[in-house]
């Protein structure tokens, strides 16, 4: 249950207008409100759940929510009387339905007195700006955008609309699109890790580069993004990066593209549209990561990855050889131990 000290409770919802808005087949009574939104072991009769998961059966039958998001083929498992509202995929409805009651909404528009802002700078309407934040020589701003207190956006830098950029981050050499999200403490366009290696001292090659954001972009605490060496770096729309990750000069992240923390990505690599990488998976540079590509956590990739396989270890193998690797170790072990 989300806690009242945190979180505003937008409720209630009646139930019809919850399944129209959550893509849910539901064809009960029209007055039914729904208060707020519950795990299945917590939630009582004004709340909606969900079932996702054949782990949670037992959970589910012996719910008391007052209705229960779930697939045709979890029905079998539904309570005597249970209200229903069916979905191709339960997880992304709930995911509507919590949104329903607890909004991301911005706060009123106010631009700090309290901030640095340069004088050629470009504020659109609705534009929020807290105290600290620092904004340089011609940086542009878009309407509804909200910059967070302490963050530094660098000379010439765009912010598109409906951006959210986070307490304590830093953005240079960066044109960003609309509704992207940068969570505090991210670092956009920091010089790319380039250098000549020479014994008598390194050289470091100037990173002439940009860094591109597409829209719908969200960038978790912390992550790193290189600008580019001379090509830019671009990260494409819809994509989700964790907390925690690196990404170097030069890479090309696709659309819609998953990288879990930890992950890293070296210069001059592609991931191709839909590529997931878990969390702490290294990729050498001056790979391609094909479209719809997963790799497993901790993998180390070395080499091009096919588009729509799977691949795990160090180095990176196609999962079902990785186990079958796995299951000779074992039974090796076993054979030794027995000796």
């Amino acid at each position: 249950m989300a806690d009242p000290t945190f979180f505003e409770n937008h409720g209630p919802h009646s139930l019809k207008d919850i399944a129209e808005k959550t893509d849910c087949a539901y064809d009960g009574p029209d007055n039914i409100s729904i208060k707020d939104v519950a795990p299945l072991d917590q939630a009582g009769q004004d709340d909606l759940s969900f079932l996702d998961n054949l782990k949670y059966k037992d959970a589910f039958e012996g719910t008391k929510a007052g209705a229960v998001i779930i697939s045709k083929k979890m029905q079998e498992f539904a309570p005597k009387g249970a209200v229903l509202l069916l979905s191709d995929n339960p997880y992304k409805s709930y995911a509507l339905a919590a949104q329903l009651f607890y909004p991301d909404n911005f706060p009123p528009a106010c631009v700090s007195d309290r901030a640095e802002i340069a004088s050629s700078v470009q504020i659109g309407e609705g534009v929020i700006i807290e105290p600290f934040a620092i904004i340089e020589d011609g940086v542009k701003i878009g309407a509804g955008s909200w910059i967070g207190p302490n963050a530094h956006i660098g000379k010439n830098v765009e912010i598109g609309r409906k951006c959210r950029i986070g307490s304590g981050a830093s953005i240079s050499h960066a044109l960003i699109g609309d509704a992207v999200r940068l969570y505090p403490g991210v670092r956009i366009g920091q010089d790319g890790f380039g250098f000549a290696i020479d014994p008598a001292g390194h050289v470091k090659v100037p990173q002439l580069g940009r860094v591109i954001i597409e829209d719908h972009v969200e960038i978790g605490a912390n992550s790193t993004i290189d600008r580019g060496a001379g090509p830019d770096t671009v990260i494409g729309a819809g994509s989700w990066i964790d907390n925690l990750v690196q990404i170097g000069h030069n890479v090309k992240i696709g659309k819609g593209c998953i990288l879990v923390a930890q992950s890293g990505v070296a210069g001059s690599t592609t991931l191709e549209d839909y590529a997931v990488l878990a969390a702490q998976a290294g990729v050498a540079g001056h790979l391609t990561i094909g479209s719809g590509a997963r790799i497993a956590a901790q993998t180390g990739v070395m080499r091009d990855i096919e588009p729509g396989t799977e691949h795990m270890g160090y180095p990176s193998v196609p999962i079902k050889e990785f186990m079958r690797q796995v299951a000779t170790l074992k039974r090796l072990t076993k054979s030794g131990k027995s000796e």
